[in-house]
């Protein structure tokens, strides 16, 4: 086991940064049920929390 945080394969020419590793693209996906409900839900409590500021603000 080697105590180097890089292979001699995983750094650049200068030695010191790594290259870039190959990563596969993010594919969009299609938003489920449970997701869409959390995204409405924390619209819902933000609109809240903005209604109950301006009336006690505004008195």
């Amino acid at each position: 086991m080697s105590d180097w945080k890089f292979d001699t394969d995983e750094v650049g020419e200068d030695g010191y940064e790594p290259e870039e590793p190959d990563f596969e693209p993010i594919e969009p996906g299609s938003p489920t049920v449970e997701n869409a409900f959390f995204v409405a839900l924390g619209v819902v409590s933000t609109l809240f929390v903005f209604a109950r500021v301006v009336l006690l603000a505004g008195g």
